[in-house]
């Protein structure tokens, strides 16, 4: 496994590492403990050094698998983690919440779950409107000289907020969604993180299982599958974006590879800062995803892919409306 550094910072991590949170929630019925504990350990038997969790996830039943999984390697990886969803019993009329105090408390939670002493990247999950970004970055760096963090992050920021935090902390890495069917960053984001030197990590590179050609047409979600909210896969919708997985088929049969590891493999072309973090409960998929790697595009293929994205226009939002107010603040 190749390895990459998250823009700056000198944060070195594997170029493909794995999105936790599927093991616990969002797709379904979490996956039996010991068996989400071997699947984390075989990614770093792969060579994956990064892994993502958050405070959020279960809520805290992700972190303490990850924590499980981690301890016995812990010198070996690279753990993510986050705060600033409300968890308290008013996160209905405040969901979000990033007070100083609410951070500390975050990371303490944290760092006892994931039965360690520091945490290697931590990001703020969203941004809180109610409290100044500087004011979030000022308490990160608090506890980077308290030596309970090592790096800053932010997930799906704006622009301005993002620029507003790296003067008082240096981020290290934004994390938000960046796929073949999600390449909004591209228009600002993109830039100006290669201009701040931030490193880049997309989540859902697969568009939530979409691009792995697995989901058609006709696809139903359980009520627990976060997929049956989201307006992308409705089913007109669903019927309207096959046509990309189509297209992206067609050229992974030519070069005998799947899907997905086209879709990984054009991420990981785009910049050498972008690190994906695909996620999965079986490892199979888990073999397949960090074979994207080995994948080398050539410029031909990437303007190949170009032209087949000019041709689909993707229907549906990536959010249901009452999630979509807390990105790109």
């Amino acid at each position: 496994m190749q390895t990459r550094l998250l823009g700056q910072s000198g944060l070195s991590v594997s170029a493909l590492g794995l999105g936790c949170m599927g093991l616990s929630q969002g797709y379904g019925p979490a996956t039996d403990r010991g068996q989400a504990v071997a699947l984390i350990r075989a990614a770093v038997e792969r060579g994956v050094t990064l892994f993502d969790t958050a405070e959020v996830y279960g809520p805290y039943l992700n972190e303490e698998v990850v924590g499980e999984a981690l301890k016995p390697l812990r010198d070996r990886v690279v753990i993510a983690t986050k705060f600033g969803f409300n968890l308290g019993n008013d996160r209905q009329q405040r969901p979000l919440n990033s007070h100083p105090e609410q951070i500390r408390a975050a990371v303490e939670g944290s760092l006892r779950r994931l039965q360690t002493d520091v945490i290697d990247l931590l990001y703020q999950h969203r941004v809180d409107p109610e409290v100044p970004i500087e004011e979030v970055a000022g308490t990160v760096k608090d506890l980077i000289a308290e030596g309970k963090v090592k790096h800053f992050g932010l997930s799906e920021a704006g622009a301005q907020t993002i620029r507003r935090a790296h003067a008082v902390q240096p981020v290290t890495a934004l994390q938000s969604e960046y796929s073949l069917w999600w390449r909004e960053p591209e228009r600002e984001i993109l830039p100006l993180l290669a201009e701040l030197g931030i490193g880049f990590v997309p989540f859902s590179p697969l568009g939530r299982g979409f691009l792995t050609g697995a989901i058609k047409a006709g696809t139903t979600f359980a009520a627990d599958d976060f997929r049956s909210q989201v307006p992308r896969f409705a089913a007109e919708a669903l019927a309207a974006n096959e046509r990309l997985v189509a297209l992206l088929s067609a050229l992974a049969a030519q070069r005998g590879v799947t899907p997905a590891q086209i879709a990984l493999a054009w991420l990981l072309a785009q910049q050498p800062w972008i690190v994906p973090i695909p996620g999965t409960t079986k490892l199979p998929r888990l073999d397949e995803n960090l074979g994207a790697a080995q994948l080398r595009l050539t410029p031909a293929e990437l303007a190949q892919i170009a032209g087949l994205l000019e041709q689909v226009q993707i229907v549906g939002d990536r959010y249901p409306a009452a999630l979509q107010a807390h990105v790109g603040r």
